[in-house]
């Protein structure tokens, strides 16, 4: 399975992590491409609402509601407590791909970007999560702008350890909610509830 593609900048930040789930492609697809059901396996994300477009079909926004901990990676000048994020949704394909980009205050895509790669196996479905940031996003050059070099680079190595470890929990979790029955969410019609960005 190849990563998805990028923008040719170098990458900051990037992380990746897979799973092998005991269920079909469609059903895993289902499951984390509903962004709002996020806070039964992210460390961070609690949950949200879609906020335009079609639910989980390529140009809908997806507002994030996250929470961090004072413990996380504690000397980082990073947000703490509650905040929200927006994403766009820039791959939708059904049983293969699901990706999205965290937006700026203004609504511009970002070089920030999440990703579901899936692949039918003979014991059901290989699922692979990547996250990619290449140009500094809005959060991290206000973080960058009171950190000197090595500051940057120490941050850089203790977030990108902390996105690993997020990744592969989020995946284990999936599996988890997946392999339990819970996996299959209301379509992409229905009515559905409510970082560094």
């Amino acid at each position: 399975m190849t990563p998805p593609a990028t923008t040719g900048t170098p990458a900051i930040l990037r992380v990746q992590a897979r799973v092998l789930i005991a269920a079909a492609p469609d059903t895993v697809y289902d499951t984390v491409s509903d962004l709002t059901r996020s806070g039964e396996w992210s460390r961070e994300c609690t949950g949200g609402r879609w906020v335009s477009g079609t639910p989980r079909t390529v140009g809908a926004v997806f507002r994030g509601e996250n929470y961090r901990g004072a413990d996380v990676v504690p000397w980082a000048p990073v947000v703490r407590g509650p905040w929200t994020t927006e994403s766009e949704v820039v791959a939708a394909e059904p049983w293969r791909l699901f990706q999205w980009v965290v937006r700026d205050s203004a609504g511009r895509r970002q070089d920030s970007t999440w990703t579901y790669e899936l692949e039918a196996t003979a014991e059901g479905c290989l699922l692979v999560h990547h996250y990619r940031l290449g140009r500094p996003t809005e959060g991290l050059a206000k973080i960058f702008a009171q950190l000197g070099e090595d500051g940057r680079r120490r941050f850089t190595a203790a977030w990108n350890e902390k996105l690993a470890d997020d990744v592969a929990a989020s995946l284990s979790r999936i599996k988890r909610v997946i392999e339990r029955g819970a996996g299959r969410g209301p379509g992409p019609g229905a009515a559905e509830r409510g970082g560094l960005g």
